[in-house]
């Protein structure tokens, strides 16, 4: 499959499921975000503390955002969560998500753009001050669907400031799913990958500059999932959090 179908497959099958999304994936997404706090100090990022009145900036960019899931998770250590995604739905709900929690968009908001097309890797979206100089960048389940997860951690890194945290989050090494119905065959369609190695996230990070410091953890004993590739019965899989630096 080629980078444009790759693309046009995500969006329109991500498109498709973001209004259901939180709802389908609801106990999965809060087992998640309580393992990504959990591990905040082994991301190592400089986080805002509670209590902190200094007015330092910390800063998250949350690709492949979907409706949220990493940056509510660390938004309490944060001072502005940015999400993108190339599913505008997704976006319209993370936003959404973000208005209704009261949020400005000093704090939180997403916008629609594709930072993994080597045809065009510096969108014009993306192009403002606004979307560089971040202290955490990460990709939450999302690097299993692109068609090369190491252009993506390259293109993060980039986005990055120096010293910066790049965080990927996804599945270790698993068999593939066998489709039961269309709309999972649609699901299947947009994964890529069957999961990774740490051997693989380790290169990723290395050849995007963020090797420093580069250590990988598993989530817990397993976690089940519906969707993102998984049977009709769901599957249990093993979850990693990677975190690298920037040089």
């Amino acid at each position: 499959m080629s980078d444009d179908q790759t693309t046009a497959e995500n969006k329109a099958y991500f498109n498709s499921l973001a209004a259901k999304y939180d709802a389908r994936f609801g106990p999965t997404l809060d087992k998640l975000l309580n393992e990504i706090r959990n591990r905040t100090d082994f991301i190592g990022a400089d986080w805002v503390r509670e209590g902190e009145e200094d007015g330092r900036k910390v800063r998250l960019l949350d690709y492949a955002c979907g409706t949220g899931l990493v940056s509510r998770a660390l938004a309490p250590l944060t001072t502005q969560c940015v999400g993108v995604d190339i599913s505008e739905e997704m976006v319209n709900v993370y936003n959404s998500r973000a208005e209704m929690q009261g949020l400005s968009k000093d704090e939180m908001f997403a916008v629609n753009a594709n930072l993994l097309d080597p045809a065009a890797p510096s969108p014009s979206a993306l192009s403002s001050p606004l979307f560089f100089d971040f202290d955490v960048a990460a990709v939450g389940l999302g690097a299993h669907h692109f068609a090369d997860p190491a252009f993506c951690a390259t293109q993060l890194v980039q986005r990055l400031k120096p010293g910066g945290v790049l965080v990927f989050i996804d599945f270790l090494t698993h068999e593939p799913a066998v489709a039961a119905g269309e709309e999972m065959a649609k699901g299947l369609n947009t994964v890529m990958h069957h999961g990774f190695s740490e051997e693989q996230v380790r290169a990723f990070f290395e050849a995007a500059g963020a090797g420093k410091g580069f250590a990988l953890q598993v989530m817990g004993r397993g976690m089940m999932f519906h969707g993102h590739g998984a049977g009709p019965e769901g599957s249990e899989r093993l979850v990693f959090v990677a975190r690298g630096e920037k040089a």
